[in-house]
Formats: C-alpha cells, structure tokens, sequence
C-alpha cells in the first residue's frame, strides 16, 4: 500500500508502532539540539577571534609624503601576542581545518598535512612575491621566511597583494606579515628585512627550506639565487618579467629551458647556461609579443639626467633606474602562478604543464654536422671530436642568435656552421689538425642548411669574404652578437 493511502488520522492499533514513533520523534529532538549546540559553539569561537583581531579602520594618518604620521596600532603587540599563542597552541585545530576545508578536499588529508608541514622562502616582497606569499599562507603553509630589502612606496599601491596607504614607508616583509598574522595567525611568519645576496645567502636560505619563491628584479641577485639554489639542491621556482605585460591568457609555467619572449628571461637564462645550468629550475613567464603601442622599458627623462649622479635613483647602485611600466594585474598572476606550482608540488598532486618542443635532438644533428664541416676543411680527418658540446650549441641557437639564421631569420632547417675560414696551412701535409684553431662560442653562426652550404664553399673553401658574400647588414650582425657574447662571456 502506497504511502497517499494511508489513514494517518486513525488510531494507532498498535502499541509498539506508538513507542518506535515516540523514539524516533526524540532522536531527532536530541540530534537538532546537539546541531544546535556545535553551531553555535563555533559562531561564539569566530566572534571571538574577531574580537581579537584589531580592525583596519585604526590605521593612522599620513604624512605629505605618504608615509604613516605615527606608528600604526596594527603594528602593535596584540596582533603579535595573538599569532605568538596561537603557533603555541592555543588555538583550535577544529576551525584551522575549518578554514582550510576547501583545500582539504582538494588535496586530501596527506596532501594538505605535507602543505602545513612545509616550509617555503619567498625572496622578493613585491607585486609578485607579496601575492605569492599571501596564497601560500591562506592555503595553509606552516611556516613561511619573508625577505626584502625594501619598503612599500605609493607606486607599490597599484600591485602589492595587501598594502595600504597607511604602510607606506614600511618595510614591505612587516606589512605582509601584519596583514598575514590577521588571517592566519597559526602559521609561523619570518620577516627577515635584508638584501639577499651571495654574502649572506647561505644564511637567509637556512632551515632546509621545502621550495624558495624567485621575485626578484633585479638579474645580477636572480641569477645568484638561482645558481646557489640549483647548485645546494634546494627546489626554487623563478618569476621572469610581469612589467609591459597584459596578456592573461599567454602566462605560463615551464622550464627556463623553453621561456621565451621575456628579456629578463633571455637574461637569465643566458647567464645561468654560462654558469653550467640550462635546465631544471620551473619558471612563470609570459609568451606575449612586444608590438607597436605596447608598454615598454622607459628611459629616464632628460630633466634627470641633467641633474646628475643618476645611479641615486636607484634603490642599491647596481639596480635598474629606468621606469618598468606595470599592469597592476599581471604581478597577482604571476605570483598566484607561483604559488599553485608550489602548493601542487609539495601535496603531490598530478599536474601536467604544455611543455614547449624538445630540441635535443636538434642540437645533436647540428654537432654532427659541425664536426663533419670540421673533418672536411682539415682534410676528412676520422672521428674528429669539438669542443662545442651540446649544451654549448644549445646555448649559441638559442641566446646568441635567438634560433634564428643570422642570414635570412628564419627559424627551421637551422645549422652552425664556421664563420671565419682557417688560416692558410704552412704543415707538410697541407692540413690543418685535430687541435689547431679549434671552434668556440663565437667563432660559429647560425644558418639555415641551405646558406651554411654556401658559406662552406664560398667563405670558408673559395676564401671570399663574409661581407662580399652576405653583404655588410649581416656581417654587422654577426659582429653585434659576437659582442654581446664577449660581454656575457665574464660571467662564466
């Protein structure tokens, strides 16, 4: 019998139906109390950190210059003496997972404990580092080291994950750790206000960090970091240039190996390749090409440099003093791009970036067909060996002539091939050996198959010059990247 046909209104004929209906009417009496009771006892446990943290609307007034006119009460002890309990344990595990539930189902219970048992150093507290900090920490990593050297200014306003006008003038590490300590005051926050460098490096990277954040702009100290990371076996992820960039959808992840597009980028990757590193270390990056009415790296105005000592105007004398224009979102999508990387990585969960085309095999063809120009002009000598290895070619196609002929531009069917012809012989047999002017860095160009086959029999077999066979526009630019290459060349 269907439940509609039931006679509700009658009387109940049995007993024991009357005693099942009075238990199951309490249960659910006792259950809804008890729902009752937990709720509220966890809305009485968030009023009371409210009440604990101090609201924003204490912040005090600023100077003409932007700078806060006295110490803000945010800065003060309580926010302190709140964080300081509650990485003792005075705080309730219940509402830590409570905050951290949406995370918690992502990652699962092993993956969010491996993320609050992380440590992670975020090196640059700017518009990328502060974002990337800021997602590390809501997203439950237990301990975190800040490091900086400078402070917030007005023009960090446009970026900066959590500064106010009231932090102006303060050091960038204390505003995130004041913000952060609000938001999660469990997590243990390491403000170090210093410059990293190679000096000091070794101690600023302490504790065995699980991952080191890269949000450095300036080349000489990204490349520094970076080596030390790489070379102490320390996991690092690198932020390249977020300035005149404002594509969202061309932000990518992936090997330093494969990021292109980025001048900062090229830079490093330039210099690391020269310190031995060409692979290995992930990096946030954009593909977007610079255009005609896009942003670019500006010059000082004329004004100042008339006024002279232009280096004053840079923060440390061997940092940049040119205007970087920024699009204020691009920073958070870089340091929020970091941050996933990290997160993803230390809870082990699957991830998969669109890598870029492996070009190995590229570079061992180009070697063999180096070493085959080199066996001919020297008399076919067998099983001639050079002293390019692969990562040295890699190195001159992509860094030296950005994996473009020299000749033409164009980017397929690429090969090096010798760019000056070897002396004339004086040996008895009329050749060149093995050992004698042998090739290096700059001494090979980039062509196509087709123009290095031209080259070999005009230049280097016919001893035409360059310049009468190419014509003086790419003999000049065989003579610029030859340049450049000297100049990278002392830091190797």
């Amino acid at each position: 019998m269907s439940p509609k046909n039931l006679d509700w209104t009658a009387p109940l004929s049995s007993h024991k139906a009357q005693l099942v209906l009075a238990a199951v009417a309490s249960g659910v009496a006792v259950g809804s109390t008890i729902l009752a009771f937990q709720a509220a006892r966890q809305n009485q446990k968030l009023r009371d950190i409210k009440k604990s943290i101090r609201s924003r609307d204490e912040a005090t007034a600023l100077t003409e210059y932007g700078a806060p006119a006295t110490v803000s009460k945010l800065q003060t002890e309580p926010d302190a003496e709140l964080a300081a309990k509650a990485r003792r344990g005075d705080w309730d595990e219940e509402l830590i997972l409570e905050q951290l539930a949406r995370n918690r189902v992502f990652l699962r219970d092993a993956g969010l404990k491996k993320v609050r048992d992380a440590f992670v150093i975020v090196v640059g507290c700017g518009g990328v580092g502060s974002w990337a900090a800021t997602m590390l920490v809501r997203s439950g990593i237990g301990r975190v080291r800040l490091v900086d050297f400078d402070q917030v200014t007005l023009s960090s306003l446009n970026r900066h994950a959590v500064a106010t006008l009231a932090d102006v003038g303060t050091p960038k590490v204390l505003t995130l750790r004041k913000h952060l300590e609000q938001v999660a005051p469990w997590v243990e926050i390491d403000a170090r206000n210093e410059l990293w460098n190679k000096e000091n490096g070794e101690m600023l990277l302490s504790g065995n960090p699980t991952f080191v954040v890269d949000a450095i702009d300036n080349i000489h100290t990204k490349v520094d970091l970076l080596h030390y990371c790489k070379t102490n076996g320390i996991p690092v992820i690198s932020s390249m240039g977020a300035g005149c960039k404002s594509d969202p959808t061309r932000v990518n992840i992936g090997d330093i190996s494969e990021s292109i597009e980025d001048p900062l980028c090229r830079s490093t990757r330039r210099r690391l390749r020269q310190k031995g590193i060409a692979i290995g270390i992930p990096v946030v990056y954009s593909l977007e090409k610079p255009g005609p009415g896009k942003a670019s790296l500006l010059p000082l105005a004329d004004e100042e440099f008339e006024k002279g000592k232009v280096d004053e105007l840079s923060v440390l004398p061997t940092f940049r003093a040119r205007i970087l224009p920024v699009l204020g979102t691009m920073p958070g999508l870089f340091g929020l791009c970091l941050a996933n990387h990290i997160l993803t990585h230390i809870a082990g969960y699957p991830m998969e970036y669109s890598h870029g085309k492996n070009r190995i095999k590229l570079y061992e063809d180009i070697q063999a067909r180096l070493a085959g120009q080199e066996s001919r002009l020297r008399g076919n000598i067998i099983g001639l060996r050079l002293k390019l290895t692969e990562a040295d070619i890699g190195y001159v196609v992509e860094e030296v002539f950005k994996g473009k002929s020299v000749v033409s531009g164009i980017p397929t069917r690429l090969t090096l091939t010798r760019w000056e012809p070897l002396p004339f012989c004086h040996k008895e047999d009329g050749f060149w050996g093995e050992e004698d002017h042998r090739l290096d860095v700059d001494g090979v160009v980039l062509m196509t198959k087709d123009e290095a086959k031209k080259h070999e029999k005009e230049v280097l077999i016919n001893r035409k010059s360059p310049e009468e066979v190419w014509g003086k526009e790419v003999v000049e630019r065989v003579n610029q990247r030859q340049q450049e290459e000297s100049f990278y060349a002392k830091y190797r």
